[in-house]
């Protein structure tokens, strides 16, 4: 079913100004650091312990657990970040650390293949006994796919050895006629999907779709493991069958709803199984999922789930700005997903979220020095308010350096690191350029072809792309255009080009290619006012900036303290100058005219209040917190 194929990380080179300065900073310091966390050697930071909990359950260590119920999972997720920043620049020092850690994680792992330490330190009497609250599925999971990294980055089958035995346990023990089961926290479906592809083992796609499967059907399994078990961890309500998406089959699924990390992952899988399987079911369920959380529960930055109560969805169309939720991993999540539906079907719908989270809703959840984090990804914060009132606790007017929930920080790690597969595709006859990032690409269509590409995206809109053959060869040339653009060119060897297709969001250029040719996809990128559906209660009135796929924001550092008191004016120019921003660097700064409003001393007046004139000066969202604690706002009153 699947319409192409996105490119391995050995096939994709990365040189960028804008990816390359993100992969490095997360190669040189958010790896080494995060290990430091890991290890309980920073100080001042939340105590991590996870990998101490390795070493005890190896018998390397003596000591009680200590964290979440789901600590392992940090340490996989680092471990799959550590695969593919040492494909990008290998390092032998960090090399030889991640083999202690797996070589630890080999010794911990019982006779039989299970492997989680919650349960083998703390409670080996109550193991599968609370598929609910858990996460061994979910922690055996994220270390499958930290297993498959290391294969297919690196070519190393140690870990791959370790995981495969605890996969082989979860497939002889779940399944029709064996113990009934599915995750609480999916993710062990995409895991179990990788490990088939990279194996050819059907039992693990089998497993995979088993789970899948088996999700919302009837009697609800965590309603009766909930009347039998004598284990509680969250002390979660199994009658919330939304929460956990157990509400209804996985087909028949037609709104996002509950925790939305767990959502991401659940619809990733079943997007990879209707790739494997050529399962429409699936992908009409993706389809209705996908349209339902990019139309009516999606913030501007990509943030999805709206609400802190269970990190879940909300309603259609309830997005506050100041009490949002929007967890890092959801958007992670979001960007898992539109990376297999765009496998499935080469549309721009799917690149332009791609997009979207890539620049806005993902980044913004790391500190520029890397060292500090966003759980939440607020779109308003309130000096006073936010993070001191109780229903605003859970947000950060400045990134926290670590979480005893630890999720986001190496999930980011391992989506910078890999960012290389998510740029370039190709089928039998067609590369596709899905996403503006320099660098150079080889792929296999019509006998080999290697492409460099040259651009300064998301701040300049002009993206050269040159091919590279041995002799002239015949194969389609697909870009995506984005759908924020509304005024591009597309130049071949110097020529504008009239004659291609538009497809879906793609140009495509059919023809003869010779070495040394090029094609240019210049877009316009004028600043842009964007304005939220009506039925989003919370932005009537007020306008958003945009330039390009990057959304902006107005902070405290550049509009002063009152940023509620500012309104932008309807018909101010909006303007665009390169500004430096204190030690962050020079960015394109977005400035328009507008107003504040003065503060009369009243609470109310029967007369509209008095304004002055002000130049309000907008920033990338990205990059707010950096300069100190203080207010911020995307969305601005208008007048």
């Amino acid at each position: 079913m699947k319409e192409q194929r996105f490119l391995g990380i050995d096939k994709v080179k990365i040189s960028d100004d804008f990816w390359s300065r993100l992969q490095d900073l997360v190669i040189g310091t958010v790896i080494p650091y995060q290990y430091e966390i890991m290890d309980d050697r920073i100080e001042g930071a939340e105590k991590s312990h996870a990998l101490e909990n390795f070493r005890i359950a190896a018998g390397e260590s003596e000591g009680e657990f200590y964290g979440m119920v789901f600590q392992d999972s940090d340490v996989a997720k680092w471990l799959e970040a550590v695969a593919y920043s040492l494909a990008i620049r290998p390092d032998p020092e960090l090399e030889a650390k991640a083999d202690r850690v797996i070589e630890t994680i080999g010794k911990a792992q019982q006779e039989d293949g299970y492997i989680d330490t919650y349960f083998i330190v703390k409670d080996p009497d109550h193991k599968w006994a609370d598929l609910h609250e858990a996460h061994e599925l979910y922690c055996m999971g994220h270390m499958i796919e930290a297993a498959v990294a290391f294969k297919e980055a690196l070519g190393k089958d140690s870990l791959l050895n370790i995981m495969r035995k605890a996969a082989d346990l979860i497939c002889d023990r779940f399944g029709k006629g064996k113990v009934r089961g599915y995750p609480g926290h999916q993710e062990i479906e995409m895991a179990l999907i990788r490990l088939y592809r990279v194996t050819g083992e059907k039992k693990y796609l089998d497993t995979a779709l088993y789970f899948l499967d088996e999700r919302g059907t009837k009697p609800d399994l965590f309603i009766e493991e909930s009347k039998t078990r004598d284990i509680k961890i969250f002390q979660m309500d199994p009658y919330d069958l939304k929460y956990a998406q157990t509400h209804m089959p996985v087909r028949e699924q037609d709104k996002a709803v509950g925790h939305a990390v767990r959502a991401g992952y659940m619809y990733t899988a079943m997007a990879d199984m209707a790739s494997e399987t050529d399962d429409e079911g699936l992908l009409e369920a993706c389809r209705r999922l996908w349209d339902n959380i990019t139309t009516k529960q999606m913030y501007i930055t990509g943030g999805v789930g709206a609400t802190v109560h269970g990190e879940s969805y909300s309603v259609d169309y309830e997005l506050p700005n100041d009490i949002i939720y929007a967890e890092t991993c959801a958007s992670v999540a979001m960007a898992f997903f539109a990376r297999r539906m765009l496998e499935l079907e080469v549309k721009g719908e799917y690149a332009d979220i791609l997009e979207k989270e890539l620049y806005n809703g993902i980044i913004s959840g790391m500190q520029s020095d890397g060292k500090r984090f966003f759980y939440s990804n607020p779109l308003e914060v309130v000096p006073g308010v936010s993070g001191v009132l109780p229903e605003y606790a859970h947000i950060d007017a400045e990134r926290p350096g670590w979480y005893r929930c630890a999720c986001c920080p190496p999930n980011v790690a391992r989506l910078l690191t890999s960012l290389g597969t998510y740029v370039w595709g190709e089928s039998e006859d067609t590369v596709y350029a899905h996403l503006f990032v320099g660098g150079k690409a080889d792929f296999s269509v019509a006998g080999g072809v290697t492409v460099t590409t040259e651009t300064d995206y998301p701040w300049d809109g002009k993206t050269t792309f040159r091919i590279s053959v041995g002799s002239p060869r015949d194969f389609r040339f697909a870009v995506h255009v984005p759908g924020w653009c509304w005024d591009w060119k597309v130049i071949v060897n110097g020529r504008e080009e009239e004659e291609y297709d538009l497809i879906d969001g793609y140009v495509y250029l059919d023809r003869t290619w010779a070495d040394g040719d090029t094609v240019e996809l210049d877009l316009e990128m004028e600043p842009t006012r964007m304005y939220a559906n009506p039925r989003v209660r919370a932005d009537i009135g007020c306008v958003a900036f945009m330039r390009g796929p990057v959304v902006y924001c107005f902070e405290q550092a550049d509009n002063g303290e009152d940023l509620m008191a500012l309104r932008a004016y309807r018909d101010g120019k909006l303007s665009v100058h390169r500004q430096r921003l204190g030690g962050l660097g020079e960015y394109p700064i977005l400035t328009v005219k507008g107003a504040r409003l003065i503060d009369s001393g009243e609470l109310y007046s029967d007369e509209p209040f008095d304004t002055e004139d002000v130049t309000l000066k907008a920033v990338p969202y990205y990059l707010w917190g950096n300069r100190g604690k203080g207010g911020m706002r995307v969305w601005i009153g208008e007048i």
